[in-house]
């Protein structure tokens, strides 16, 4: 993992260099190891690296990488967990390599197969190979968008980074996009699902996931395609029993790929049933291991014993430390435990969101920055977690009615009817009236008025200043789309690939290379991904429960009230009553204060009382304000 950044000129700039050196400075947190540049001799193309040192600890693996004799040079952020398999597939194709890591085989497969070698990486990944032959810039983000990639062009520069930060360290001005601004405080999200390189400030994109880029100092217009899709609408005809069965194999591979490592290898566990069952994965392959010493390197104690992170708060209804400590003593895991507070948010919320760059919706990010804090404390740098299965396995509560509405849909009014009543016994709290039932039969209908209904929440919001909603004149819909759904995929898919998902994945990224950690998260393999969007709904919700399938593989791994529990909290922190604390509800009023002077929100705003709310409530406009205002 590591931190990359560039700049592409038509012409030479003798600045160049400095500007370069000021970006990876910038990026100084996502690679701690080691840091490099490399120009062309043309003093056009200007590459710059910081490396996190996980694979190859060697000088052989330094960034920017030269291969076929300077032809073509590569600054990579990421992992390819399959490099291994296509190394030796170019070896016997004639190619040689000089370092152990990956990086070096994503050149060679680029200049054996082009544009066509991201077909091969299963991984996550964002990486730019100039080739001097070609006088062409080539970038690519992997599938889900799980590692960054931000630019900058004109018609002089291509400039690109990791983050946004190392951009506006090259004089691009720091300008928040207004209409994302008006999203974010009344809707609570900064992605645009339709226009995808949009990002909460002007001037800078983002690199959609599943793309790639192409740019030259002649042409100075990139152009981006798409290279993976994920479909939603393939089927397979499987029994409940063989797909739990072949969804173990590949959840089990993609677990032993993302072991592969260097350097100390841990999880974060949250109690919930996704971190839970990485931790049963990497428990079971150490367990069938023949090679018992490497997995205690691999996980950096001679025990051999898997080390967790976790953040726990006493008292809290919410709390996870039951679940925790019944798994981490069910598996012989060593757990660390941290216990955030409101006092550390308010001395470390300047920090949290320099780090974040655009805003976040709850206080859990927070949480999350703390267990990154937590392994780096402990001295483990890379850590597996369970993100991603709530989008590809149908996981939130929230999913429940769309599952309802596609049954209803087949005119299967009695199983609709009695898979509510399993919901309701399980303690699954959904909406459901006659609104649900049109839209099962009127799915486009129902589209439209979800369209509606984000729009009005836009324009009414009783704080927002008129004038901004005044000065957005012909952008009111921007940003604001809903999939029209007639099965749980629909959805699913939205999440996954369009909205939801990828912003999930910026608190991960920001968090753990805030304090130089490395997340990998094994449920994002394209291959289990794939194969669970081939499974009908009925394996994904059934008799009750969401992730449905989960819970029939890990049955017999994982402690049944971890298996079969009813709620779902992950890394929740106790936000409302945080927001109970007289320093942070005076921190809350200066943020609107601030935004009162801005023009964004109206001066009656200051009159009303802090409402303080749960992490993943509605309407946390108060958290909004805390933190836009600081981003301002």
């Amino acid at each position: 993992m590591c931190g990359i950044a560039g700049i592409l000129l038509n012409k030479p700039n003798s600045e160049a260099p400095v500007f370069l050196k000021k970006m990876t400075d910038a990026l100084a947190h996502r690679g701690p190891d080691a840091e490099g540049s490399w120009s062309n001799e043309k003093n056009t193309v200007h590459l710059g690296h910081r490396r996190l040192s996980i694979i190859d600890l060697s000088n052989n693996a330094a960034q920017p990488m030269p291969y076929a004799a300077g032809r073509y040079h590569i600054v990579h952020n990421g992992e390819i967990y399959n490099y291994a398999g296509i190394k030796k597939f170019l070896q016997n194709k004639g190619y040689n390599f000089s370092s152990r890591t990956d990086s070096e085989v994503i050149v060679a497969a680029y200049d054996y197969w082009k544009e066509r070698c991201l077909q091969q990486f299963d991984g996550m990944f964002s990486f730019v190979i100039w080739d001097e032959k070609e006088e062409q810039l080539f970038a690519a983000r992997d599938r889900f968008g799980e590692k960054p990639f931000y630019y900058y062009e004109d018609h002089e520069h291509f400039i690109f980074a990791s983050e946004m930060k190392a951009l506006w360290k090259t004089g691009i001005e720091k300008n928040i996009d207004r209409k994302m601004l008006l999203n974010y405080l009344t809707l609570g999200h900064v992605q645009n699902c339709v226009d995808k390189e949009q990002t909460f400030f002007e001037s800078v994109y983002s690199l959609p996931p599943a793309h790639y880029l192409k740019v030259s100092p002649a042409d100075r217009q990139s152009r981006i395609k798409r290279y993976w899709q994920l479909n939603k609408e393939t089927r397979i005809e499987i029994s409940e029993t063989d797909a739990a069965e072949k969804f173990t194999e590949i959840f089990d591979s993609s677990v032993k790929k993302r072991l592969r490592s260097d350097v100390p290898v841990g999880t974060s566990l949250s109690g919930g049933l996704d971190s839970s069952s990485v931790a049963a994965s990497i428990n079971h392959l150490n367990r069938i291991s023949p090679a018992a010493e490497d997995i205690a390197h691999i996980l950096g104690n001679p025990s051999g014993k898997l080390q967790s992170f976790s953040a726990v708060f006493p008292g809290f209804e919410n709390d996870e430390s039951a679940y925790i400590n019944l798994l981490t003593g069910n598996l012989s895991i060593k757990n660390h435990q941290t216990q955030p507070d409101a006092a550390g948010l308010i001395n470390e919320f300047e920090k949290l969101c320099y780090h974040q760059e655009e805003p976040f919706q709850s206080a859990g990010i927070y949480t999350q920055y703390k267990v990154f804090e937590l392994a780096k404390q402990h001295d483990v740098k890379v850590l597996l977690d369970g993100q991603g299965a709530d989008e590809i396995l149908a996981g939130y509560p929230r999913y429940i009615h769309w599952y309802l509405q596609e049954v209803l849909s087949r005119h299967k009014l009695g199983a609709s009817r009695k898979e509510r009543k399993a919901f309701l016994k399980n303690d699954q709290h959904f909406p459901w009236d006659i609104k649900n039932i049109f839209a099962a039969f009127l799915p486009s209908h129902a589209a439209i008025q979800l369209e509606k209904k984000e729009y009005l929440k836009t324009i009414h919001q009783p704080d927002i200043s008129t004038d901004l909603i005044r000065s957005l004149a012909g952008r009111e819909w921007e940003g604001i789309h809903k999939p029209i759904v007639t099965k749980l995929n629909d959805i699913l898919y939205f999440n996954t690939s369009e909205m939801g998902l990828e912003e999930l994945l910026r608190f991960a990224d920001r968090n753990s290379m805030a304090h130089g950690r490395e997340v990998r998260l094994p449920f994002l393999s394209h291959e289990l991904v794939e194969f669970v969007f081939s499974l009908p709904s009925q394996l994904k919700m059934q008799a009750g429960w969401t992730k449905y399938l989960l819970r029939k593989a890990m049955d017999k791994r994982l402690p049944p009230e971890i298996t079969w529990r009813k709620n779902k909290v992950g890394f929740e922190p106790p936000q409302k009553l945080w927001m109970q604390n007289g320093a942070v509800q005076e921190y809350i009023q200066e943020s609107k204060r601030k935004l009162v002077k801005a023009g964004i929100l109206n001066k009656k705003a200051l009159d009303k009382k802090i409402e303080p709310a749960a992490a993943h409530a509605e309407k946390n406009y108060d958290w909004r304000y805390l933190c836009a205002a600081q981003l301002l």
